[in-house]
């Protein structure tokens, strides 16, 4: 049986309406948000009777989505968000921009902090990574033509 494909990445966070906020400036669409709790919920997560409030967060093209979450229970155990990038691990999600200035400079508003600087590659790319929202690292990547 194949691959079908990369149904979401997640991405737990600590405020979950300013994680909401962020990606939605970025370009993402908010699709719902809801309370998951429950043993089974558990079962899957090898984490016990868990409860977690999550929102679903969705690429314009409709292909590809985030999943956020906020754990009520059980408590936090460990934040990687201020690894720097050669950390063993997740370590990113990158996503194409129209305009990677445009863009840095709306996240901006909403705390986002260039990590390194915008470096073009080649005729192809230009590229950056920024903190966003907790320090979460995310990659952008505007397409030259």
């Amino acid at each position: 049986m194949a691959l079908k494909r990369m149904d979401n990445v997640g991405i737990v966070v600590e405020d979950l309406g300013e994680a909401i906020d962020f990606f939605r400036e970025l370009g993402l669409e908010f699709e719902g948000r809801a309370t998951v709790e429950g043993e089974w919920a558990g079962r899957i997560t090898g984490l016990g009777d868990q409860c977690v409030e999550i929102a679903m967060m969705r690429t314009p093209d409709g292909h590809s989505r985030l999943e956020l979450s906020r754990f009520l229970a059980p408590s936090i155990v460990a934040d990687h968000r201020n690894a720097p990038v050669n950390a063993l691990g997740y370590l990113r999600v990158m996503f194409a921009v129209d305009d990677i200035d445009e863009t840095l400079d709306r996240l901006r508003r909403r705390g986002a902090q260039l990590v390194g600087e915008v470096v073009q590659y080649k005729d192809a790319y230009r590229l950056c990574y920024i903190r966003g929202p907790e320090g979460i690292l995310i990659g952008l990547a505007e397409e030259l033509s």
